[in-house]
């Protein structure tokens, strides 16, 4: 299974992915389309130019940004958000009875929830 995350501009996506969240480039086919790995799981980046981004629905197109997330486990949840600045952080940390999680948005506003187990 893969989770696939359209994306507006891969070359501005792919560091945010890789540098901030720490996946790593599995695949990349061309300028608008990379799989993106970590923790054994698949995240796919869909630009632009890819064949489903050209897929129309109810005359909508598929774009960038919406809350279905991926969920990325961090270690130290806290000492991570240092890393990340204010517009990418759509909510506070808050904690459950499973951990603390971060909800934050990529470049494109597609929702990220970070995510540290008790």
């Amino acid at each position: 299974m893969a989770i696939r995350y359209f994306v507006s501009d891969l070359a501005l996506s792919l560091p945010f992915y890789t540098d901030v969240l720490g996946f790593e480039v599995k695949e990349q086919w061309g300028p608008a389309f990379a799989i993106v790995s970590k923790d054994g799981q698949d995240l796919w980046l869909s630009g632009p130019g890819t064949s489903a981004a050209s897929v129309s629905v109810r005359g909508e197109s598929p774009k960038a940004g919406g809350w279905s997330r991926v969920v990325v486990s961090v270690e130290d949840l806290e000492s991570f958000s240092v890393y990340l600045d204010e517009e990418s952080i759509l909510a506070p940390l808050i904690s459950g009875p499973g951990g603390k999680q971060l909800l934050i948005a990529d470049p494109d506003g597609n929702h990220i929830e970070l995510f540290e187990s008790r």
